[in-house]
């Protein structure tokens, strides 16, 4: 069963940084979907960056933070990272760690792990 806990939310004002941990256990596949999700009040949930790590490794970000936040992976410690650099108010909201294996990526981008599993989420707030 795969688990997935998320820590490094907090507050922050406009231009500074944060990053976000999801210590992931019980991934068994080699090939697996891992992203991170968030969901402002009153929207919807939206990818924010993804990351492939079959076929050499894929990575993907929302336009809305390119350049700004790093995905990457720490395998030694089984866990997902998202760097996130020069917020912006707008980035504001809950960030959902998530995880699916034997996954479609493009799918898993667009509709989130169908048949993985979420994390619980840490709030992010940056003050303007």
């Amino acid at each position: 069963q795969v688990k997935l806990v998320e820590s490094g939310g907090g507050s922050v004002q406009a231009g500074g940084s944060l990053r976000l941990s999801c210590l992931a256990s019980g991934l068994r596949d080699s090939s697996n979907c891992l992203g991170w999700f968030r969901q402002a009040p009153g929207k919807g949930r939206e990818v924010v960056a993804g990351l492939f790590t079959g076929d050499g490794g894929k990575t993907h970000y929302a336009d809305s933070v390119k350049g700004r936040f790093t995905i990457s992976q720490d395998n030694a410690k089984n866990t997902v990272l998202l760097q996130m650099n020069n917020l912006k108010a707008e980035d504001s909201g809950m960030y959902y760690c998530a995880a699916e294996e034997s996954c479609v990526f493009a799918y898993f981008l667009s509709e989130g792990p169908g048949f993985g599993t979420w994390g619980q989420g840490t709030r992010v707030t940056v003050s303007s």
